[in-house]
């Protein structure tokens, strides 16, 4: 039975922090929770704090993290995609994150609404 994931973790395939961007995956890589998967990104635009790393899922916020660099922050990484997938709207406050990703928040962008024209 093929697994429906509908929930993504983005790593940038570009960055050089100190855990390589092949290491991030392989730490990642079945502990996310069921309904996610890792795709690997070109370029996220955070260069200047390598290893960037995104989530995204249809109708929720999306967000960017970037200096992903030690073991204590993949588990954050982990422990965040757990409380992304609960969280209906995606919405999270910095103080409601994983402490170890409360600096490293470089983006949040709001979930784009069903039925609204532009």
């Amino acid at each position: 039975m093929t697994k429906k994931h509908d929930h993504f973790l983005l790593v940038c395939s570009n960055c050089r922090g100190s855990d390589s961007t092949d290491l991030a995956i392989r730490t990642l890589a079945g502990r996310l929770p069921d309904g996610f998967a890792i795709r690997m990104v070109n370029c996220m635009a955070g260069c200047d704090r390598p290893t960037t790393i995104g989530f995204q899922a249809p109708g929720k916020a999306q967000y960017l993290f970037g200096d992903i660099a030690t073991h204590e922050d993949l588990d954050a990484v982990v422990e965040f995609a757990e409380q992304y997938l609960r969280c209906a709207d995606g919405w999270t406050n910095a103080t409601d994150r994983p402490q170890a990703l409360f600096t490293k928040t470089l983006s949040r962008m709001p979930r784009i609404e069903q039925g609204v024209s532009l």
